[in-house]
């Protein structure tokens, strides 16, 4: 893909509005000078917006959307307003070979709808599925997938998940052949449902792909960094997901709290800053910001909604990776090969 590519940015999402939006976008092209970006809003307040952004200004064209789609709207009723949404035209643009990928940081239900009513799934998918990168203690992060498009799943649908998410892995850590395991209630064999033990048998099977499937992983080893990639149902990985944020959450008030309980406590922080401040950068979600919908015609990533200038960044930097990886193809491929040998 070439590096002049478009990328389409939802830019009336978030919970922190239009500045924080295009702040991120600034900053991201800064890192990708290549890029351009159809910035997908209010025209006359994005212009406006645009006055303390000049490099990014000269590198974007407003498309006008007249309305947005609200935090807590059904994603039917999202559906049906599509056309008129800087949600809906930003996948739109997708959908019409102008962008090679959306970034929004709005409503996931509705994004997930129009996405996959907008782009449908690659040839060989039943579901698309919601992956994002998780923070370890290892070399690289985790990719975690579904966490949270199906919440009931088959074992075909386990199986061409740890296909994509392989594809994935491979795109954006850089890894020739990622570790893969499905996530599990223990780590034997005869642990778990009939679909996560079928869908286990069959990518122990697989020799043809570049992968390596480990076989099961539990929650507790998630963050561990002993695995590239972890599958599972949208159910279970989406209370993972909220588990993992919520854990970190804990973690840095407890610190603060811990630090500003005794004036000896406060001489402490000072010493081990430098520490705190790597803790701290580690588990910050911004760092780690952009789930992406692996398995449509097109690629159309989920910001977090209180992502900060950096958080806005770090999601298009990903969809950039993609881009120029031509990620949809990898997936196309990977699965074509999967099922020639199955």
């Amino acid at each position: 893909m070439a590096d002049n590519a478009w990328i389409a940015v939802d830019a009336m999402g978030g919970d922190d509005g239009l500045a924080v939006m295009l702040a991120g976008v600034a900053r991201a092209r800064r890192r990708f000078e290549g890029m351009r970006f159809f910035l997908v809003g209010d025209e006359v307040k994005i212009a406006e917006g645009l006055l303390s952004h000049p490099n990014l200004s000269a590198a974007s064209e407003i498309v006008h959307a007249p309305e947005i789609v609200g935090s807590s709207e059904k994603p039917s009723q999202a559906i049906r307003r599509a056309r008129t949404t800087s949600m809906g035209i930003a996948i739109d643009l997708v959908k019409r070979g102008r962008a090679a990928a959306a970034v929004s940081s709005g409503n996931t239900g509705a994004l997930m709808a129009m996405a996959k009513l907008s782009l449908r799934t690659l040839p060989g998918i039943d579901r698309p599925a919601l992956a994002a990168p998780l923070p370890t203690l290892g070399d690289n992060d985790v990719v975690m997938l579904d966490l949270g498009a199906n919440t009931e799943c088959d074992a075909r649908n386990l199986v061409q998940f740890a296909v994509m998410g392989a594809a994935y892995a491979r795109t954006l850590l850089e890894l020739d052949n990622p570790r893969v395991a499905l996530l599990n209630i223990g780590s034997e064999d005869q642990k778990g449902t009939d679909e996560i033990r079928d869908a286990a048998a069959v990518l122990r099977g697989q020799n043809h792909l570049p992968l390596n499937f480990t076989g099961f992983v539990e929650g507790n080893q998630i963050a561990r960094g002993h695995v590239d990639v972890i599958v599972c149902d949208g159910f279970a990985g989406n209370i993972a997901l909220k588990t993992a944020e919520g854990t970190a959450r804990f973690v840095g008030d407890l610190l603060k709290r811990a630090f500003r309980s005794s004036v000896r406590s406060k001489v402490g922080f000072l010493i081990s800053r430098p520490a705190t401040e790597l803790l701290r950068d580690h588990l910050d979600p911004n760092n780690h910001n952009g789930a992406v919908f692996l398995g449509l015609n097109g690629l159309v990533v989920k910001s977090h909604g209180s992502a900060n200038e950096l958080g806005v960044a770090t999601a298009i930097g990903n969809a950039a990776k993609m881009v120029r990886a031509d990620l949809t193809r990898r997936i196309a491929e990977d699965l074509l090969n999967f099922e020639a040998a199955a």
